[in-house]
């Protein structure tokens, strides 16, 4: 949202300019209108018969395009958090927008229409299906949107992440950082609004991870795609445009630098 010293001067400007200057109020508007909104949300589990609370009042606002990292420790809420910025899952209480969609107020069904036309997931134990090849893996969510151009898309896109020789290899047949790679392809074959990724590098070595962190930030800049991840990595975090941190359940925004 604008600070009232970025807003237009309309003061003394003939009809057309005042038109011209409602048009682009408008206009930046709609620019800054959030992807993805989350009010006061909690979320409360049964362990051996006890409430147990995950998430406490958390808000959060995310611009279209933007690049954010979730950071903090094991077991402060951050995966159970980005599950339910996706879909994955309901909160307990609090909504949730997605794409304009009020998703926390849907059934299964409708959530996953909605992550089929707007989501991409990347997480970090690949959950690549085994008995299908790279390229069936990739082909499968554009398959489910009955797209008749899937698996040539898919192959284009195995190809930019620099897997052409290996679309008709199955899972177990590529190393860790392939199978990142063609889980990448997945996520961005549908050009989905936001990209969601748990860990990404998490079970890569340093070199691997790098590059797949590289290759993220290229399709995602390509895409114009919004990007959330959860990483316990700070130099992953920093490549973020902005970072909020994770702390028993309880969100706060990370100071730049």
């Amino acid at each position: 949202m604008s600070s009232p010293s970025d807003k237009p001067n309309l003061h003394l400007v003939n009809n057309d300019d005042t038109a011209q200057d409602r048009n682009d109020i408008s206009a930046e508007s709609a620019i800054s209108q959030p992807i993805l909104r989350i009010e006061n949300v909690n979320r409360i589990v049964d362990v051996a018969d006890e409430p147990l609370q995950i998430l406490y009042d958390v808000c959060l606002q995310v611009a279209k395009g933007e690049t954010l990292a979730i950071v903090g420790s094991s077991g402060s809420g951050k995966s159970t958090l980005l599950g339910l910025l996706a879909g994955l899952d309901l909160p307990t209480s609090g909504s949730i927008e997605l794409a304009g969609e009020a998703i926390s107020a849907m059934d299964e069904d409708a959530r996953a229409f909605v992550r089929a036309q707007h989501v991409g997931f990347v997480f970090q134990s690949f959950q690549l299906l085994p008995n299908l090849t790279a390229v069936e893996n990739v082909a499968l969510p554009l398959e489910i949107l009955g797209r008749q151009d899937a698996v040539a898309l898919s192959k284009d896109i195995l190809d930019r992440v620099g897997l052409s020789s290996r679309q008709t290899h199955y899972p177990n047949q590529l190393s860790g950082g392939e199978q990142q790679r063609v889980a990448i392809a997945r996520a961005f074959v549908t050009q989905p609004a936001v990209l969601f990724a748990d860990e990404p590098t998490g079970n890569l070595d340093k070199s691997t991870g790098d590059m797949v962190a590289d290759l993220l930030f290229e399709l995602n800049a390509e895409h114009d795609t919004t990007l959330i991840l959860v990483t316990h990595d700070n130099q992953l975090a920093a490549r973020c445009r902005r970072q909020v941190g994770m702390d028993s359940g309880r969100l706060s925004e990370k100071q730049a630098g």
